[in-house]
Order: C-alpha cells, then sequence, then structure tokens
C-alpha cells in the first residue's frame, strides 16, 4: 500500500462528483487522504456522502475567490473537470469548461497555498487538433506546463471504462433495440484504460515525491480496440445482435449532423472530428511508467452488461480482473 506524503494529508476533486472522480475519491480515502469534492451540484456528489473523510462542497469554479477559499488546507487539487459536448459548434463551450477553468483552478490553488496540481486531460490532446475538444485539453495543458508555483503533472487517458460510464453505457440501449447499427468512425483505434487504473495512477502521482513537475502520463489499457468492434462487443456481452456497418466519411459526418439536433446530443460533428485520431498510447506507457499494470476490458466489461449488475464496487471489479 502506498505511504501518503507527510505533507500532503488533504486532497481536492474539482468536479469529482463525476464518473472518473467518484472512483479516485473511494481510492483516495483507501490511501488514507483527505478529500474535499468541489461541485456545482450536491446532489450529483451523493454516492460520496458516505465516505468517512470525504467533504462535499458546492463551489463556482469561474469565480476565483470562492474556489480559493474551498482549497484553504489543501495540498493537493486534481482538476477533473469536462465535457464531450458543448452547446453549438463554436467551440466556446469547450474553452469554458477546459481553458477558463483551468487557468481559474490554477490561479486559485496558487492564492489557496496547494502544492501539487493534476490535470486530467486526455490522449491527443494539442492546441492545433481537429476538433474543439482536443484543442481546448491542449490549451489547458499548457496553461498547467507553464505554471511555475506548484508541481503539476498531467495525464492523458484513452476512453475509460468501467461501472456507469460514458463508452458501454451510450451504446447498450442501442444495440437492445436496433437490428443493425450504422456507425461512424467505426474504424477509429483507441486503448480502453479501466476507471480503477486510472485513479490508482492518479494516487501515484500525488504520491511520489520525486516526480519531475510537468510530467505527462499517457494511460491506455493493454489492448487496442476499434470504436466497431467495441460496439460488437457491447451488444454480444449483452446478448443481443447488432452488426455494425460502417460508415463512410460522408455518411460519417452527416450522421454527426443530424444526431447533434437528437435530445442529449448523443454525437455531434464535434466528436466526429475528434475520432479522425486514434486515441492509443503514442509515447511511454504511463501505467507501466508509475508501476501499474493494466486492466484487460473484457475482464471486466462482461460482469457490467449484465441485466443484473447495478452496484458501482470498483474493488469487486479490480478483484475480478485478478489485481
Amino acid at each position: 500500500m502506498l505511504k501518503t506524503p507527510a505533507p500532503l494529508r488533504t486532497v481536492a476533486l474539482l468536479g469529482g462528483s463525476g464518473f472518473l472522480g467518484q472512483a479516485l475519491a473511494s481510492r483516495l480515502q483507501a490511501a488514507g487522504f483527505r478529500t474535499r469534492i468541489l461541485t456545482r451540484s450536491l446532489e450529483h456528489a451523493r454516492p460520496l456522502w458516505l465516505l468517512p473523510d470525504a467533504r462535499c462542497e458546492t463551489v463556482d469554479v469561474h469565480d476565483r475567490a470562492a474556489l480559493a477559499a474551498a482549497l484553504r488546507g489543501c495540498e493537493g487539487l486534481v482538476n477533473l473537470i469536462g465535457i464531450l459536448n458543448e452547446k453549438g459548434d463554436s467551440g466556446r463551450g469547450f474553452r469554458r469548461a477546459h481553458v477558463d477553468t483551468t487557468v481559474s483552478a490554477l490561479a486559485a490553488a496558487e492564492v489557496a497555498g496547494v502544492s501539487r496540481f493534476v490535470q486530467v486531460s486526455a490522449l491527443n490532446a494539442d492546441p492545433e487538433g481537429p476538433s474543439h475538444y482536443l484543442r481546448s485539453k491542449g490549451e489547458a495543458e499548457q496553461r498547467v506546463l507553464e505554471t511555475r508555483s506548484m508541481r503539476t503533472a498531467i495525464v492523458r487517458p484513452s476512453v475509460i471504462f468501467g461501472a456507469g460510464d460514458g463508452l458501454f453505457g451510450r451504446f447498450l440501449p442501442l444495440v437492445k433495440f436496433l437490428p443493425f447499427l450504422p456507425l461512424a468512425g467505426a474504424g477509429a483505434r483507441m486503448q480502453p484504460v479501466f476507471v480503477g487504473d486510472v485513479a490508482e495512477a492518479i494516487l501515484h502521482i500525488l504520491c511520489d515525491d520525486q516526480l519531475p513537475s510537468g510530467s505527462v502520463f499517457e494511460l491506455g489499457g493493454p489492448e487496442v480496440w476499434t470504436l466497431g468492434r467495441i460496439v460488437e462487443f457491447t451488444a454480444h456481452m449483452s446478448g443481443h445482435f447488432c452488426p455494425v456497418f460502417p460508415l463512410p466519411a460522408w455518411a460519417g459526418r452527416l450522421q454527426a449532423e443530424l444526431c447533434e439536433h437528437l435530445p442529449g446530443k448523443p454525437f455531434s460533428r464535434d466528436n466526429w472530428r475528434s475520432l479522425t485520431r486514434d486515441s492509443v498510447v503514442q509515447g511511454t506507457d504511463g501505467l507501466a511508467a508509475l508501476g501499474i499494470t493494466a486492466t484487460p476490458l473484457d475482464a471486466v466489461v462482461p460482469a457490467l452488461l449484465k441485466p443484473t449488475r447495478r452496484a458501482r464496487d470498483y474493488s469487486a471489479e479490480r478483484r475480478g480482473a485478478h489485481r
């Protein structure tokens, strides 16, 4: 078990009520940290209310004074805030969620005396990337790397899977009711990484006193999957037959345009642009560098797709994956 560094006792999670935030909060608690869950809605943080050493607070991340006050007494801050879609297609929503939020968090953390800052980004984050999502993630990374007042690190996960994820959870309703699925970006390659492994990586980063500031970790699972294969796997494991028909580029763009106007915006033009780049680790394997063995997707997901599966039990998933 990792030892909590003596100077690092309390860690704040900005956007900690989300999918990854909930897994990370539980892992930090198990490692002996006190956690402060900063969220825009206490109701969203309901699953974390009973964690013994966690405190949930509402905060407006764009109010730097209020955010600095909420960070008082915290030695570490993990910025988990991110969106996959915005209203419209101008890029303003992505910039506000990713760039403006990060700038505000860094400024507030400096005022509050936070000593360590971990930014959760994404593979392919690039200020010159093909989508608003990737460009805004890349610009946010630049702001973090320019910081000199605290030790920083960036994690770049590929798509993240686990109980309640936005990957298999997005496609499961479709494969249940559609006889076949025309799919934009079916050939896009990605390296799905288990949510528990991402949480473990962030824990290792927080606990490493020797880690150079500005370190970047690309996180991917042990296998590369295409999006089409992921959808077919979802159908098969949930007991349904839903073959995937890959769409040519022009039809994929049209599908994205149409889906933008559906309730919940299940797919967008910006999602389509992001899929033009494979979400796979290009440099050093970040999990291996941190001493973490990546969990295979098929060691976790089949159990999640069973209709009787309800509880979000990350420790049980890890045991099932022989971790």
